[in-house]
């Protein structure tokens, strides 16, 4: 399975909008990108996106520009993958009636372990994650 970079690049925007979070500033598409390494023009389309799901809000004027709709612990990397792509881990042979009955069920074991997992990574974590790691000590 391989995931796309547009998933890539929302999961990053999403992280970076949630290093913002505490300070509760919108931040301009043009640092997002800078900072995330992402185009900006594409990031435009990944936050309309996200904004339609919920998971951003855009704010109008000279201080404008985007920041989570909600606290980084309430949004997970599955809603994040769901905004861009639709179901998290899809293949055509869960609706295949030709689809052996035992393999089917084996992809929906792999769809139950991968909505699962993604769904209990919240951007919270992963912010305490980068977090511990910038305390540690390197010798």
């Amino acid at each position: 399975m391989k995931l796309s970079v547009k998933s890539d690049y929302a999961a990053r925007a999403v992280l970076g909008l949630a290093r913002h979070y505490p300070n509760g500033e919108a931040l301009r598409v043009e640092d997002l990108a800078a900072e995330q390494n992402i185009p900006a023009n594409y990031l435009v389309q990944i936050l309309i996106e996200l904004k339609a799901q919920g998971i951003a809000r855009s704010v109008r004027g000279k201080e404008g520009g985007y920041l989570l709709a909600r606290l980084p612990a309430e949004i997970t990397l599955a809603d994040v993958l769901r905004a861009v792509h639709g179901t998290v881990f899809d293949t055509p042979a869960l609706n295949d009636p030709d689809c052996a009955p035992e393999l089917k069920h084996a992809w929906q074991r792999l769809q139950q372990a991968f909505e699962g997992t993604a769904g209990s990574i919240t951007f919270q974590q992963l912010l305490e994650e980068s977090a511990a790691k910038e305390k540690m000590y390197y010798i």
